[in-house]
């Protein structure tokens, strides 16, 4: 029996696993340093690996992507990025995905020209390339930083009438909390490193996990998340507080598109960020209208993958699903405009117009021109970024 369609290619985008620092995020811009994967977070990212590997490499699923290797890497066949910037949380993640991905195997081995076969060490460890972007580098994957239009998102946001509202909401919550915080701001404002310090401290320090009450990390998460949920969307699809995503478009984009091509080698392609683009993700493709609860902040080692398929008549559909990490032991299709998959095209036709795919328009929509490389520019003849240009009007 011949399937109605063929797994040609999938498009990953992984959320990092557990770290041991709180990551201090500044409200107003959300400028940050990375902290440093723990044991637990590498488990994590290997048993994604493992999943994805059950998944998409066994030949036996009904997800097995046609034409890839499974046993033995073919680092032709594969495309992984990930955030270098500042700690190694995101880049390590990405390594301890692909150990899962592709396990240790005695097949990994050559013959020399004397007959002895030699296998790579850790029996049979494969070395999967991982291409780590740093900060100064490009901001496709840091994209809200030193952005100045997303900061002037952030000060609309903490003014305005729905942080006002929500921060009267979580008042008795704040004032609860603010024993355990060992100083830090409880403002709502402050909510993101709120939560991520409550998080951290609950997850490895015992005696606070034995003195804290569960429900108050309950509603810490619940509160995160509304926090979140503002920060990363906006009222229009190209608006800059969808900018996580913005820049992760056009690679995904070019990425399906070359799936298509019949010299094409990528089967799998792997992009590993920290939680802000999935919110921003599920909102322009309109994910939270049939399923709300994935709105706010996905856990470590969530996946979002972008399956390619190709019909008997040769037309290409994309189908998005999603795992909001370990705890969660299977893939679950979300709707994109209410659909359980789209066209290529008429994803591409629906966000391709909100995409910023270079440096340069980075520098444009963020009304940047000096930092993270856009001094090199010439904004001299823009009326918006150097109004004395605009003569005669």
């Amino acid at each position: 029996m011949v399937n109605a369609s063929t797994l040609i290619g999938v498009v990953l985008v992984a959320r990092h696993g557990d770290r041991a620092s709180t990551v201090y995020q500044n409200y107003s811009t959300y400028n940050s340093v990375q902290g440093y994967l723990t044991p637990l977070g590498a488990s994590q990212e290997y048993e994604l690996g493992q999943f994805l590997r059950n998944t998409y490499l066994n030949s036996q699923s009904p997800s097995y992507i046609q034409g890839i290797n499974t046993d033995v890497v073919d680092v032709d066949q594969l495309y992984v990025r990930a955030d270098a910037g500042g700690g190694d949380v995101i880049l390590d993640s990405a390594y301890a995905l692909m150990q899962g991905l592709y396990p240790p195997t005695p097949q990994s081995c050559i013959t020399l020209g004397n007959g002895k076969v030699v296998t790579s060490p850790l029996g049979g460890y494969q070395y999967v390339p991982v291409e780590s972007l740093e900060f100064w580098q490009a901001p496709s994957l840091t994209s809200w930083m030193e952005c100045e239009y997303f900061q002037s998102h952030l000060s609309r946001l903490n003014s305005g009438v729905v942080f006002k509202d929500l921060t009267a909401t979580a008042a008795p919550f704040l004032q609860a909390v603010t024993p355990y915080l060992n100083g830090m701001n409880n403002s709502f404002l402050n909510m993101w490193n709120i939560y991520d310090y409550l998080n951290v401290q609950y997850t490895h320090n015992k005696t606070f996990y034995e003195g804290f009450p569960q429900t108050l990390m309950e509603q810490a998460r619940y509160f995160a998340n509304l926090h979140e949920q503002n920060v990363f969307t906006d009222s229009v699809a190209n608006g800059v507080g969808q900018i996580a995503i913005r820049t992760l478009w056009p690679e995904i984009f070019w990425t399906l598109g070359n799936m298509t091509l019949a010299n094409n080698t990528i089967k799998l392609a792997l992009t590993e960020v920290d939680y802000k683009p999935f919110i921003s993700m599920f909102n322009v493709t309109n994910a939270t209208v049939t399923n709300p609860e994935i709105s706010g902040i996905v856990d470590y080692a969530s996946v979002v993958a972008l399956e390619l398929s190709q019909n008997t008549q040769g037309q290409y559909s994309v189908a998005m699903k999603f795992k909001n990490g370990t705890n969660d032991d299977s893939f679950h299709t979300l709707k994109m405009w209410g659909n359980d998959s789209i066209s290529l095209d008429g994803l591409k036709h629906n966000l391709f117009w909100t995409t910023i795919n270079s440096t340069v328009n980075w520098c444009f929509s963020c009304n940047q021109t000096v930092l993270r490389g856009c001094s090199v520019f010439n904004y001299s003849n823009d009326p918006f970024l150097n109004p004395t240009s605009a003569t005669g009007y």
